[in-house]
């Protein structure tokens, strides 16, 4: 009797041993998947991160050369671009000093070197290279050089970064606006807001895989929207009604 109850309990113990392995080998299996789903999402943020700095050095290429075609800036707004300008600064220099990975931010500086060329082609079109252009100028590069070297303490930083969405999103109504008004932009390029629209949605993808920083994601969703509204508007008034 003994030896038959020694053999059910081993049995029994044997099939427990087997359950527990078997639950162990499903959930090593399931964390292998989920990491493998990891790797694939982190590889196409990857690749999304390329495209967008690859795209990025021809952001504002177009609106540059519209601009020296037309040899004319109406319908462009200067309040626009310098708030954008910004916008690009604090956030290039809140994810450097964050430590965030380059590949995730790195269209900034490369949109700022435009940026600035536009903006002070913008400035010769409109006569406005004087010395108060020149003073804003050196107050911006001494704000840059404070911002990236560590002067600025990062906090504060990080207590503007939020406002960028308000700031960048201005920068897009005004823009909008200044277009609805004049019902001419011609020498607004439809592509340069196409690209930006397209990179603002891959970067909300990135930053979801990436780090998922709320902060930055509701700045690329608002801005992505933005950008298509003006990118709409500048191709619907790119050829204005001769009165």
């Amino acid at each position: 009797m003994g030896w038959i109850c020694n053999g059910i309990w081993g049995r029994l113990g044997c099939s427990d041993m087997l359950h527990d392995r078997l639950e162990v080998l499903g959930t090593y299996m399931i964390k292998m998947k989920h990491r493998h789903e990891v790797s694939i999402l982190q590889q196409i943020s990857n690749i999304l991160s390329i495209i967008t700095i690859v795209i990025c050095f021809a952001l504002k290429v177009p609106q540059i050369f519209t601009i020296l075609r037309v040899k004319s800036t109406k319908g462009i707004n200067l309040i626009a671009l310098l708030m954008e300008l910004t916008s690009y600064t604090i956030m290039m220099s809140y994810n450097y000093r964050s430590g965030y990975a380059i590949l995730s931010y790195l269209e900034y500086p490369i949109i700022l070197i435009q940026e600035i060329i536009l903006i002070y082609i913008v400035l010769y079109y409109k006569d406005l290279l004087n010395m108060t252009s020149l003073v804003s100028a050196v107050l911006y590069v001494t704000m840059l050089v404070s911002f990236l070297s560590g002067v600025t303490p990062l906090g504060l930083l990080a207590f503007l970064v939020p406002l960028c969405t308000p700031i960048g999103a201005s920068s897009k109504v005004v823009q909008l606006v200044e277009i609805l008004k004049t019902k001419n932009s011609e020498s607004v390029s439809v592509w340069t807001w196409f690209i930006s629209a397209f990179t603002n949605f891959t970067r909300v993808f990135t930053i979801c895989v990436e780090s998922m920083d709320l902060t930055l994601l509701l700045n690329f969703s608002v801005n992505t929207v933005l950008s298509s509204s003006v990118m709409i508007a500048a191709y619907l008034y790119k050829h204005p009604k001769q009165e």
